[in-house]
């Protein structure tokens, strides 16, 4: 007959084992009981572009004269320039937008109307400090004075959806990021495999018979400790070298890439994730920018293409799935004298999903002319930050507390999604 272990047992007999195959870290995790409360809401995915990408060459204002003499070497040409190739040229969204040519694969997803540009956005922080600006915007804050944890950490922790996975979320990466710090633990992780057991199957099998025996059904640790195994089984499933995309979807064979692939996987697995947040850094361009070609094309063609394979493997769930691409700040509107751009100020924010108001650049346009640019020579902020993950808080994640998320802004509505 099989020993029905007291807990005080199993945690005696966990801690007998090898190391390698002891309580895996994110299991405590669930000891924190969940709200009676129905789940709800968006999967989020955000998207840091860390280093201030140059939204003026990602989402180009081919419709001002301005912008080129600004920028005579950078500048991306007019969709109708016949001096350019066709391949180097603007492409036209809307007679006075286009988008880079590297980002072609985000084309279908525009026209589809679930991809939408949020332009001359970002914080009202002007230092131009990357350490600081990425700072105050993961923490959802005007200054330094205010809670230390973050903005999505807030969230989760006055959100109650009765989920107690322990990917309610996840960052992807070594580290949980600073958004997602916050009262209710997030994970951080770099492959699928780390939730394996260290692919050992005896263990596996001794881990879970504990479980089992640890977790009576009558009792609501129970039913926590239920729901832990079935993810566990779920994860130890799931392959990320044998999974298959939808729709012929093909992630870039990028970190980047790779992270996107992994939580499109679980999205589909269901195991309980809410957030999840991912880093595409390098985007400090102040030496050797490039205009068609070099260094910000490269990481503009491996956003655009992760973003692509990422809307076309997940089509089917995008009714039920939020994507938010943000960077702390953009760069200087004038180019310098080393073919690149300097710290800024206005920069864009990407909305990707099934209820966004997308195939439209939204918010107002200040221009780029003389007497239109913000302090030093930048492109002006508009729209705040806030006012977008608001929105997607309120509308597509259905929290309304965002008195508690954003303590000291005022969230302003713009219809750039449509309610859950």
């Amino acid at each position: 007959m099989n020993k029905i272990l007291t807990r005080k047992e199993f945690l005696q007999a966990a801690a007998a084992v090898p190391y390698a195959i002891r309580w895996p870290a994110w299991i405590p995790r669930l000891s924190f009981a969940p709200e009676k409360t129905d789940p709800k809401g968006d999967v989020l995915v955000v998207i840091f572009l860390r280093g201030a990408a140059d939204a003026l060459n990602m989402v180009v204002p081919h419709g001002e004269q301005a912008y080129y003499r600004a920028r005579p070497t950078l500048a991306i040409p007019r969709p109708d320039d016949s001096r350019a190739a066709l391949n180097q040229r603007a492409l036209d969204l809307d007679g006075f937008f286009g988008f880079h040519p590297g980002m072609a694969s985000l084309l279908p997803s525009w026209q589809e109307g679930q991809l939408a540009i949020i332009h001359a956005c970002g914080a009202p922080d002007e230092s131009r400090s990357h350490f600081k600006a990425m700072e105050l915007m993961e923490r959802g804050l005007s200054d330094e004075h205010g809670p230390a944890s973050g903005w999505i950490g807030r969230h989760l922790a006055v959100h109650h959806t009765n989920n107690p996975s322990p990917l309610r979320a996840i960052g992807l990466g070594s580290m949980v990021p600073l958004s997602l710090q916050g009262p209710v633990p997030a994970t951080a992780m770099q492959s699928i495999v780390d939730f394996h057991l260290g692919g050992d199957e005896r263990a596996a099998r001794q881990f879970q018979s504990a479980m089992h025996s640890l977790y009576l059904p009558s009792d609501e640790l129970g039913i926590i400790g239920r729901e832990t195994l079935n993810i566990l089984d779920t994860l130890e499933k799931l392959d990320p070298s044998d999974y298959q995309p939808a729709n012929q979807a093909t992630y870039p064979q990028s970190e980047f890439g790779v992270g996107l692939r992994q939580i499109a996987m679980l999205v589909k697995a269901q195991v309980g994730l809410e957030v999840a947040t991912l880093d595409l850094g390098g985007w400090d361009t102040h030496f050797a920018q490039g205009s068609t070609s070099g260094l910000m094309t490269g990481l503009i063609q491996n956003l655009s293409e992760g973003l692509s394979a990422f809307h076309a493997d997940l089509h089917d769930h995008m009714g039920s799935l939020t994507v938010v691409v943000m960077s702390e700040f953009g760069r200087r509107v004038q180019e310098n004298a080393s073919l690149g751009t300097d710290h800024g100020h206005g920069g864009l924010m990407m909305l990707m999903g099934g209820n966004v108001s997308g195939g439209q650049i939204l918010g107002a346009w200040p221009g780029v002319g003389d007497g239109q640019l913000f302090g030093p020579g930048d492109l002006a902020v508009t729209t705040d930050y806030r006012d977008v993950l608001g929105e997607v808080l309120k509308k597509r994640l259905g929290n309304p507390n965002l008195d508690s998320i954003f303590p000291d802004f005022r969230v302003r509505t713009h219809g750039f999604l449509q309610e859950n």
